[in-house]
């Protein structure tokens, strides 16, 4: 395992990493529409700037739906990537560099052409705009991939994502506290308070030397690991991502509801600078929002455990959107209020991390109830999911703001005087009925259909973790092979006691293989021989291993802990990792298995003992037992 040095230096590099990237996605996805419905085009000609600007926010439009196609391709070409610094880092590096560059060119007219040829201006513009966002795909792909790729250890996996999620925060949040200030600070003429296009240049080389100095950053701070999981990733293909959706019904419910309620977010957060630039006429207010939202988020997320532990996840979900549909209400009726419009909006910012947390876990579920229905693992493929919806929401949102802009008279030159009641009313209505409608819409499907909550999903795991080996129970043993497979140690120290002992009807009865069981007087579990992980679970508890003359063990900390959903359980281990005799696998907190009022036994099952030689105990039941006494011995 790494150092603690080496491991807060990963964090950290990792944590800047994920600032850099959602300061680049907010600019591009939030701010950059604002420059080009305001200040690209200035031809003097209205209707000519107004047809420039539609055929931008068409182009956008179509491309990033060109790009929801390819992002499987760009996955599988990073799960193909072979290089002395790993596989996901040069992608980082790469992609970075050439996302940044695109992306200053993007905050220009290139030279004038957008005034002296405009169809030529549209084409390099279309090509510049999908190489930027192509790059910044394989960035994005690879630098949310790499997580597992940093450490084997669960622990650090989540302090590592903690880090990370605080540095998303930080940076989607703090580039909207600076973009007016960093504008007209850098503008020669304020414009009714859009700066110009020189302020706005210079916002966009701020942002892209950030994005840059962060991937730089990731690429010389952190190290990946090796590990034979990372080499046998299922590839993502459109194709195979239907297939998922159309299968996995859960699946398919949240992905619909929270399709829904994203594009119905995500539009009224593009719009929320348009509406203090021109209706409340303060555009360097808005920083104070931003600046709200950095610590509201940060709160947020941290009382996520909590408000899902007290409520339920389906109830917090509820909660949080009868808030943001109250938020839009009132924003809607807050006209020109300074004070009413930062409570309107910050009521509706906060509850959005926790919706997108209750989004995930309920996601993540579902790769044990897709597993569990259609008998077959899709992990990558299923969390591959949410991606894709937030970058279609994004795609429509675009589109939304700039024909919304045009629409309402929010385009170059215009000012919140200039803004007609006709043009207000019709930014309102986009803004607030639109999305009202939509996340209502969301809502709804997911009242009637989403039904995976905690307690299905421990339900599902339970008959997942005592069916997983019945594929097993006729696996014979290869005796051919060198590997001494005749000795099975303890995976934990305790007393030893009989499999028919224990509280659990399933295991006593032996319906999943012979075995015994331990009272552990530690809260370590090691591997009992040289194999393979084959079975792992989410909730941590439980792990199945195939020694490499074809020995198979499940291992199952504890009566009912899959309700426990993880907590007091640490893994150091991936699917199809190969571990030695006496590693250490999962760690456990025994205080909180008794907290829940729970058995602590640890229950062993051979799932293949049936095609097995005769199993002979070493040890007697009733003695103490620790991981260098061998427990078992396979005799013909």
């Amino acid at each position: 395992m790494p150092s603690n040095k080496q491991s807060m230096t990963s964090r950290l590099a990792y944590a800047f990493g994920a600032f850099g990237n959602d300061v680049f996605f907010a600019t591009l996805s939030t701010y950059f529409i604002m420059f080009v419905t305001t200040h690209l085009f200035n031809s003097g000609n209205t209707a000519e700037n107004d047809r420039m600007i539609s055929y931008i926010t068409l182009i956008i439009f179509l491309l990033r739906f060109v790009e929801l196609v390819i992002d499987p391709f760009i996955g599988n070409a990073i799960d193909n990537t072979v290089t002395r610094w790993g596989k996901f880092k040069p992608w980082v590096v790469v992609g970075g560099t050439i996302g940044s560059i695109a992306l200053i060119i993007l905050f220009t007219n290139m030279g004038g052409i957008n005034k002296s040829n405009p169809l030529l201006y549209l084409i390099l513009f279309g090509f510049i705009y999908i190489t930027m966002d192509i790059f910044y795909s394989f960035k994005d792909i690879g630098f949310w991939s790499m997580i597992p790729a940093l450490t084997l250890d669960s622990r650090e996996r989540e302090k590592t994502a903690t880090f990370a999620r605080i540095g998303s925060t930080i940076g989607a949040n703090l580039v909207g506290v600076v973009v007016m200030p960093l504008v007209l600070f850098f503008s020669m003429k304020s414009n009714g308070g859009t700066g110009d296009a020189k302020g706005w240049f210079w916002f966009a080389v701020i942002v892209a030397t950030v994005a840059w100095i962060s991937a730089i950053v990731v690429g010389f701070g952190t190290k990946e690991i090796d590990s034979t999981l990372r080499k046998n990733k299922e590839r993502t293909t459109f194709k195979q991502v239907f297939y998922i959706l159309t299968h996995n019904d859960q699946l398919m419910w949240i992905a619909l509801a929270y399709g829904l309620y994203t594009t119905g977010m995500t539009l009224v957060n593009s719009l929320e600078l348009y509406y203090f630039t021109f209706i409340l006429g303060q555009s360097s207010a808005f920083s104070i929002l931003a600046g709200l939202n950095i610590l509201t988020g940060l709160v947020a997320v941290a009382l996520f455990p909590i408000l899902a532990d007290k409520l339920n996840r389906r109830r917090l979900f509820f909660w949080c959107i009868g808030i943001m549909l109250l938020a839009i209400v009132i924003f809607a009726f807050a006209g020109r209020s300074l004070p009413l419009v930062l409570i309107a909006a910050e009521l509706f910012a906060i509850p959005q991390p926790l919706v997108f947390l209750v989004v995930l876990m309920i996601i993540s579920d579902a790769v044990e109830y897709g597993q569990l229905k259609l008998n077959h693992r899709d992990e990558s493929l299923t969390l591959s999911v949410r991606p894709l919806l937030d970058k279609l929401a994004g795609a429509i949102s675009n589109g939304a703001v700039g024909l919304t802009a045009v629409a309402a008279g929010m385009t170059t030159g215009a000012t919140a005087s200039s803004v007609t009641p006709s043009g207000q009313f019709t930014f309102k209505l986009i803004m607030f009925g639109l999305p009202f409608l939509i996340i209502m819409i969301g809502t709804w499907v997911f009242y009637r259909h989403v039904t995976l909550t905690e307690a299905r999903h421990a339900e599902i795991v339970d008959q997942l973790e005592k069916t997983w080996g019945k594929k097993f129970e006729d696996h014979e043993p290869d005796t051919n092979n060198s590997q001494d497979f005749d000795a099975y140690f303890a995976p934990i120290a305790g007393t030893l006691m009989p499999l028919s002992d224990v509280k659990d009807p399933a295991f006593a009865a032996g319906s999943l293989g012979d075995g015994f069981a331990i009272q552990p007087t530690d809260g370590r579990v090691y591997a009992p021989f040289d194999g393979t992980i084959r079975s792992t679970f989410s909730t941590r508890h439980a792990v199945g291993i195939e020694s490499d003359s074809g020995v198979v063990t499940l291992i199952h900390i504890g009566i009912n802990t899959v309700t426990m959903q993880g907590t007091g359980f640490i893994t150091y281990f991936d699917k199809g990792q190969r571990v030695k005799r006496g590693d250490l696998l999962i760690e456990f907190w025994d205080k909180a298995i008794q907290d829940a009022q729970l058995d602590d036994t640890v229950m062993v099952t051979i799932t293949n003992a049936n095609a097995l030689p005769q199993l002979t105990f070493k040890k007697a039941f009733g003695s103490h037992v620790s991981k260098n006494d061998i427990l078992l011995e396979f005799n013909d």
